[in-house]
């Protein structure tokens, strides 16, 4: 049984103008996402789903689908704001999505399988799929409360041009999550790095401390949950136009209610972001060295 790759990609806008999830970085105009769906081919994924709107759709079709369906099995669903549980309405006001747990609620009829689940605009690189593709290897059953997530150490995440926000990892000796704590405003001085607390106070972080870049392995047992929640959630919340339902919070949910446990996997591979405009040069840069070591070819599709 393959694993599926659920890919978050509701944040594009139509024609992309100027959007850094298709930036191309690659020497044949590869996009982040490109690498991506790589890394999962070689890794052993089988099906690849996108979660978009309706309204980038031919757009996104042109772009990816009919570059990447010569490769591995795609398919996508839409994210909409009126895709609401039945007794549920859309504020007339709501614009902003209801966020990426809402964004994996969409994927439902189209995963009978393990999945992995990643942003669009993100660099894992090669050794994240692999980890995540074992760890599914040894845990074949479809429907387990048991997810995983891949974690990186701190000091591989970090821009040279700004602050960064990292969600911070505590998992017990057996490599379960015990907590991701939300860090903002994490950045390197004087050779340390360091996060600033809500009263201002400068507070020292190890480099090797494990973050969540929000890349999830699940099984379709996590539907359920998700849809328990995300009723929950509106009831609470629906009429605020800007609460978001995330991943993490229904994971820490779960954690805390004993309903499901998630093994932290370390991964020391070199995570790739382009949070601000300067960071762009330098992806590129790292992305040729790994082309020039032989780790990806130098046009990826060979089209």
């Amino acid at each position: 049984m393959k694993p599926t790759l659920l890919v978050l990609a509701a944040g594009m806008g139509s024609r992309y103008g100027g959007l850094k999830q298709v930036d191309p970085i690659g020497p044949s105009g590869e996009t982040i996402l490109d690498y991506s769906v790589y890394d999962a081919l070689r890794a052993g994924f089988g099906k690849v789903v996108f979660i978009i709107r309706k309204d980038i759709e031919n757009d996104f079709k042109e772009i990816f689908i009919n570059r990447l369906q010569k490769h591995i099995e795609i398919d996508w669903v839409f994210q909409e704001t009126d895709n609401l549980p039945v007794g549920f309405t859309k504020p007339k006001e709501r614009t902003k999505p209801w966020g990426t747990g809402h964004a994996v609620m969409m994927a439902a009829k189209k995963i009978h399988e393990p999945f992995a689940v990643i942003n669009a605009d993100d660099f894992y690189g090669r050794e994240a799929f692999v980890t995540i593709a074992d760890y599914f290897n040894q845990n074949l059953h479809p429907v387990s409360p048991e997810y995983a997530m891949v974690s990186y150490e701190l000091h591989n995440t970090l821009s040279d041009f700004g602050t960064v926000s990292r969600g911070i990892c505590v998992a017990d000796e057996n490599s379960w999550l015990l907590s991701v704590t939300e860090r903002t405003q994490i950045q390197k001085v004087d050779e340390k790095i360091v996060f600033i607390d809500t009263d201002n106070t400068q507070i020292n972080l190890q480099e090797n401390t494990p973050v969540s870049m929000n890349f999830w392995g699940f099984t379709t047992d996590f539907f359920p949950h998700l849809e328990k929640q995300f009723i929950a959630f509106l009831k609470e919340n629906g009429d605020n136009l800007k609460s978001e339902f995330y991943i993490p919070s229904v994971v820490d949910v779960l954690i805390k209610s004993g309903e499901a446990k998630v093994k932290l996997l370390r991964n020391s591979g070199q995570w790739f972001g382009i949070t601000y405009r300067e960071d762009k040069p330098l992806v590129i840069k790292k992305l040729n060295q790994l082309i020039a070591n032989g780790v990806y070819p130098e046009n990826l599709w060979n089209d």
